[in-house]
């Protein structure tokens, strides 16, 4: 298993040290968000800047950007680090594609399962110069001349990794993608039971197993070497699980926690403003399921424990490496959790 780290939101001149901070803790990935910036001006930094860490986006948005410039960023950032990329990609929610991205959102999972083929498509005329034939129910490429390539690169197979919480998403994965982006809202159980066979049943679909998809997985922490360190960390945690709780997306894992009412009060109480009632919705059982805490022992023990049998390749902690983190003490944490 390997163990991964976010970038931290910082000006895009100060990106290059953190990655070789990061590089230097024996990471095995750095990944940005499309947050507050566009997720791959920080990743060129890290391909310019560092010799072994990989690199990913988690997520871009693909609906925010057409399959051809997509796969003209991702090629170059392909080439830049040579072979480093893993381009994750995730659909985002309705509200957010069609006003503030402006862009297309109906059938989301059919949608961007045609993106991503026809951005494979793309790649492969890239690099063999094969004639561009594409023509999917939402996406075309067939249309192209030597201006406008690529060109071919050492490292021509990029992989892609699909964002999603629920099943239609996860067999969309499996049917086209490389690797699954697990969200934090999730549990070990709901891996086992839902997820996992949902990728498997599209991977079939292409000859393979959900055996062939990685899964990178975000995972909530509390953090705190005290108990008032803890339980301000905990606050935390229980305000951002309310609010994804709070959108419809994430209502089907919380019916398999058995908390079928708690998303459409959320959703109420986001509606009203009521930001700050929210996290106390968030029992410890809830809490429980989806984060782990240092008041319940050694991270990386309980990262192993979670995560037990092959049921994730990659886990990412939810919050970045902080800035005064001790690298030798990181050096050692990221050694004992990709031992066990």
């Amino acid at each position: 298993m390997h163990l991964d780290a976010a970038v931290r939101n910082l000006p895009l001149v100060d990106v290059a040290d953190e990655a070789r901070r990061l590089e230097r803790m024996d990471f095995g990935a750095v990944w940005s968000f499309e947050t507050s910036r566009d997720p791959f001006l920080p990743l060129l930094q890290v391909a310019l800047s560092t010799e072994r860490i990989r690199m990913g986006t988690n997520i871009a948005v693909a609906f925010a950007r057409t399959p051809f410039s997509m796969a003209m960023t991702a090629w170059d950032l392909q080439r830049a680090s040579g072979g480093r990329l893993f381009l994750g990609l995730g659909t985002q929610v309705r509200a957010h594609v069609e006003r503030r991205f402006s862009a297309q959102f109906e059938h989301p999972a059919a949608r961007v399962t045609d993106y991503i083929r026809c951005l494979q498509a793309i790649w492969n005329t890239f690099q063999t110069a094969a004639k561009p034939g594409y023509e999917g129910p939402y996406y075309r490429f067939k249309l192209m001349n030597e201006m406008f390539t690529g060109g071919p690169i050492d490292h021509p197979h990029i992989p892609v990794f699909l964002a999603g919480v629920n099943p239609r998403m996860a067999r969309a994965a499996g049917e086209v993608a490389d690797g699954f982006s697990v969200h934090p809202m999730h549990s070990p159980d709901y891996l086992r039971e839902v997820v996992r066979p949902a990728i498997d049943e599209g991977a079939r679909t292409r000859g393979r197993t959900v055996e062939n998809v990685a899964l990178l997985t975000d995972c909530f922490v509390v953090k705190g070497s005290t108990e008032s360190e803890r339980s301000l960390s905990e606050q935390g945690v229980r305000r951002q699980i309310a609010l994804y709780a709070s959108t419809p997306s994430y209502r089907g894992f919380l019916e398999f926690q058995g908390y079928p009412d708690i998303g459409k009060q959320l959703s109420a109480m986001m509606r009203e403003g009521r930001l700050e009632e929210m996290p106390a919705l968030i029992d410890d059982g809830l809490l429980a399921a989806v984060a782990i805490s240092e008041a319940d022992g050694d991270l990386a023990d309980q990262v192993a424990e979670r995560y037990a049998g092959d049921l994730v390749q990659r886990v990412l902690f939810y919050e970045p490496v902080p800035a005064d983190a001790d690298e030798e003490d990181m050096r050692a944490f990221v050694s004992r959790a990709r031992g066990k």
